[in-house]
């Protein structure tokens, strides 16, 4: 996102916008308003959103956040045209296709060609750009023979697959995308996923998602909405993170838990001295994945959160045996270990981690639930836990990765998170190497063998 108005890649320009609804207690007050004018208000107002300002520059992906009703739908609308600000303006260039409201743009007696027909004649086709591109939208919607059915008899699936199928071949300059990939298979939602990447390398997108993964995996920016106001702008992951967090926070008050304490610190920034173990690395000979780790810092650690009914002390990676490393490579038996000191009596502790990215996508992790139900752990005030994880580490592609690390007390699904670290140790990968994927297996055995028929 951006701040300057007059830089020229600037293609959405959203400033100061509100819109506000008339609220009426009665029916018959409409009537009366209508014969009132504007001498007297038989009305209340009701802002679904106010003050939200931000820029978005070509090429960029943003993602919005928000809780249901803090205003993110109405945002898009006013963005893609559909609704028109109560205040404040809104700049768009370049030709922008929605996928908004499940089935919005197609009426329903109309069969799904003559959507097909009247969406993209709408979003700037001609009919033979239509026509010509008709086989490829119908490959992509894959909905068969009810293509000429009308479209009141879809399921709500296949009015997305075409409603997508059609917005992926207007050549759009601008994608608005809200909530669409919810609805679905998940063959179709990986054909969606493989588009909107292949479309960022020269497109914009807005993406609305409740998938906190799906957002900190396809945009580098993100405006989190509360109660129809901004309440945060920044990196994905670190809006994500803070928005995860305040539902938590949220969760537990609405069922009357404890109070929950919130720490926000600035960003977490690398030690000056990586490049040392870069350096040193580069010099020894061989062909590896090294992977330097950083000692934890309590005073250098991202948000944390919890009911502070047990705080974390110490994260730490070891070797097999619980020797202390500073290098190792991907495909080694690494042991994470967690220190908890318990600030009250607690019981039925659940430690737990999650290893990220660079854009915070949460790539592996795990917990001491399933390990340890049968023997719960709990104990007093001052008393230690340490919880101690043992797995071969996957090779990592070269670049930076966090480790989240928390401990909570109850069960698997009915618990309150004692205390949450984001970022709480940060190792790196040092080297390019051969994998397949976010991550590569360590693989035990490859063989390729010649068979007699």
């Amino acid at each position: 996102m951006c701040s300057d108005r007059a830089d020229s890649d600037v293609v959405i320009d959203v400033r100061g916008v509100g819109k506000s609804y008339h609220m009426y207690e009665r029916p018959s007050h409409r009537l009366w308003q209508a014969l009132a004018g504007k001498r007297k208000a038989y009305y209340k107002d009701f802002w679904a959103l106010r003050g939200v300002s931000f820029s978005v520059r070509r090429g960029q992906t943003v993602g919005i956040v928000g809780r249901n009703g803090s205003g993110k739908s109405t945002l898009l609308q006013m963005i893609a045209g559909t609704l028109t600000p109560t205040e404040g303006s809104i700049q768009v260039k370049g030709r922008v296709a929605a996928l908004l409201e499940l089935g919005s743009g197609f009426n329903p007696e109309f069969t799904g060609r003559e959507n097909v027909y009247l969406n993209a004649t709408i979003l700037g086709l001609t009919r033979p750009q239509i026509d010509a591109r008709m086989g490829s939208i119908l490959a992509f919607a894959d909905i068969g023979e009810f293509i000429d059915q009308p479209v009141r008899s879809y399921s709500s699936g296949m009015s997305v697959r075409l409603a997508f199928a059609v917005i992926a071949h207007v050549d759009a300059d601008i994608l608005i995308i809200d909530e669409a990939l919810a609805v679905g298979d998940a063959f179709f939602s990986q054909k969606c996923m493989r588009f909107l990447r292949e479309f960022q390398k020269n497109g914009t997108l807005l993406f609305v998602s409740h998938d906190a993964a799906a957002v900190t995996n396809l945009c580098e920016n993100a405006v989190w909405l509360q109660n129809g106001q901004m309440r945060l702008s920044g990196t994905s992951q670190e809006v994500v993170e803070s928005y995860m967090t305040e539902q938590h926070v949220v969760g537990r008050r609405e069922v009357g838990n404890e109070e929950v304490v919130v720490t926000r610190k600035a960003p977490r920034r690398a030690d000056a001295s990586a490049a040392d173990f870069r350096q040193q690395a580069l010099r020894e000979a061989g062909v590896c994945n090294r992977i330097a780790l950083f000692e934890f810092d309590p005073d250098n650690v991202g948000q944390e959160f919890g009911a502070q009914g047990a705080r974390i002390v110490d994260v730490r990676l070891a070797d097999a045996d619980g020797n202390p490393i500073l290098m190792f490579e991907g495909g080694e038996l690494v042991r994470l270990e967690i220190r908890v000191v318990l600030e009250q009596a607690l019981d039925n502790l659940i430690v737990g981690f999650y290893v990220k990215d660079r854009l915070g996508q949460r790539l592996f992790g795990d917990n001491s639930y399933f390990a340890c139900k049968d023997v719960p752990v709990g104990g007093q005030p001052g008393e230690t836990v340490v919880g101690s994880f043992l797995f071969r580490m996957p090779v990592m592609p070269s670049g930076s990765y966090m480790i989240d690390a928390a401990v909570a007390s109850g069960d698997q699904h009915d618990h309150t998170q004692q205390h949450w670290i984001h970022d709480a140790l940060e190792f790196r990968a040092i080297d390019e190497t051969m994998r397949f994927g976010l991550l590569g297996l360590p693989m035990l055995e490859i063989t390729l063998e010649k068979h007699d028929a």
